[in-house]
């Protein structure tokens, strides 16, 4: 009867431990066949078995991730923002769960969105799960970018860089961001490759321009720029360069052509506008175009009236475009400055005897005139500085001056400025034989510089 006892509780031991497995084999297929439905069916049975689940359970993560699956790979970046939203609040400890995954497809969707904070957030800790993932660095190094931090934009840019190698938009913006930091020549190069994958990347075309004018190679900067003025984005700005590069090389024609063209946009940023018309004034200016430079910086003033120098210019210009004589004392060419100087020479003493016996120039900034002059009075060596400036004229010029006087054994000098001279220059002459004629005095003789001419001129 023990016997018996003992092998019916063995039987019964056995019966449970087999119904257990039973049980639990059941509840493991089920689980697998639960997977595979979501998998197996379409979207729109998936969407309404999650949703089902869903309304039962709002934490059910297994139906969350099938409608994140549907919603990412049907791009409707709402609805997986806000389901990917809740996962990671509800899965956030469980071992089950691909946290990777979920805040990359959390900061991708938000980044669709152009909720770059919610994007930023979800990228970075993707990031920190997994770093050899293209997408997630690509993205990442984008978002450094927009939010300046070209830096780190940099770091993240070279990772992807290293897992996709041929993705332009990853060459564009790393050589971007190392052109925000100066790195010219890496960046240059990093660009010349972006544009070879996207030849239509213009903006990079144009930075591409702006690191050779910056690594001193104008001859190729002004190639791009020269090819860019056309355009109805970049134009204006590339025109602005174009024409600062030829500025700089004196092709002052050059300069104009490229200000011009730029001018001709019809939607140009104020700054860019005020800028082009800035240099192309200085162009004109270059170009003895007086009047043209006079009413580019008139408009200027009235669009910011204090920008950089103008005012002074347009004191100083207004005055010269007035004044054909001191225009070209100031500005003309050397031999007409000569001939200029030579007329007032000799209308600096009516009804007297003038003969000029030397003429030197100095830098073009001066010319010193020597001449004899006699009147019924008296009769002298006279040495005439007629200084181009509009300047102060200080003492070292006339401790010079006064050198030269001595040198060329001359009785009396005249200095001649369109400025004004120091004070130390002026009590430097206090006790010597050189007189001293400011702008007013200078512009007596040349507003009668051709009625008064009645000397008679003698030339070696």
């Amino acid at each position: 009867m023990g016997d018996l006892m003992i092998v019916a509780i063995v039987v019964i031991f056995l019966s449970l431990v087999v119904l257990m497995g039973g049980i639990i084999l059941s509840k493991g297929k089920g689980g697998t066949k639960k997977v595979k439905k979501f998998k197996a069916k379409d979207h729109a049975q998936v969407l309404k078995d999650a949703n089902r689940r869903l309304a039962q359970n709002p934490k059910d993560v297994e139906a969350l991730q099938a409608l994140g699956e549907v919603y990412f790979s049907e791009q409707a970046w709402e609805k997986a923002f806000k389901t990917y939203e809740t996962l990671m609040e509800v899965a956030a400890g469980n071992p089950d769960i691909d946290e990777f995954a979920i805040n990359r497809r959390y900061g991708l969707s938000a980044l669709k969105l152009n909720r770059f904070e919610e994007a930023y957030k979800g990228l970075v800790v993707a990031h920190a799960v997994k770093q050899d993932d293209f997408e997630t660095c690509y993205n990442l190094g984008y978002l450094e970018f927009q939010r300046r931090q070209y830096e780190k934009a940099i770091i993240y840019l070279r990772q992807a860089t290293r897992l996709n190698m041929e993705h332009a938009f990853t060459l564009r913006y790393l050589g971007h961001a190392l052109f925000k930091t100066k790195n010219y020549k890496e960046a240059l190069g990093v660009l010349k490759r972006a544009i070879d994958l996207q030849p239509e990347d213009k903006e990079s075309l144009f930075a591409m321009g702006e690191s050779q004018f910056e690594l001193g190679q104008p001859d190729q900067a002004i190639r791009i720029f020269s090819h860019l003025r056309t355009d109805p984005a970049l134009g204006p700005s590339a025109a602005l360069f174009a024409g600062t590069i030829h500025l700089n090389q004196r092709q002052f024609q050059k300069a104009v052509m490229d200000f011009e063209i730029g001018l001709r946009h019809p939607d140009i940023k104020v700054e860019v506008l005020v800028e082009i018309k800035y240099r192309l004034a200085a162009a004109y200016l270059k170009e003895q175009e007086l009047s043209k430079a006079v009413n580019l910086l008139t408009e200027i003033n009235q669009i910011y009236p204090n920008y950089k120098d103008v005012p002074l210019q347009l004191s100083r210009y207004k005055e010269l475009n007035s004044n054909r004589n001191l225009q070209t004392y100031l500005m003309s060419a050397t031999s007409d400055f000569i001939t200029l100087c030579r007329k007032i020479t000799l209308s600096f003493f009516p009804k007297a005897k003038v003969k000029i016996t030397d003429i030197s120039v100095q830098k073009n900034d001066w010319a010193d005139i020597l001449a004899e002059v006699e009147t019924t009075r008296w009769s002298d060596v006279v040495l005439f500085r007629m200084i181009r400036s509009t300047g102060t004229t200080g003492e070292l010029t006339l401790r010079d001056f006064h050198a030269r006087i001595k040198d060329l054994k001359a009785g009396k000098g005249y200095c001649v400025t369109a400025g004004v001279f120091s004070d130390e220059s002026k009590k430097f002459v206090e006790a010597r034989l050189i007189d001293l004629m400011e702008k007013d005095k200078l512009m007596s003789l040349l507003n009668n510089i051709d009625t008064r001419q009645k000397g008679l001129l003698v030339d070696e």
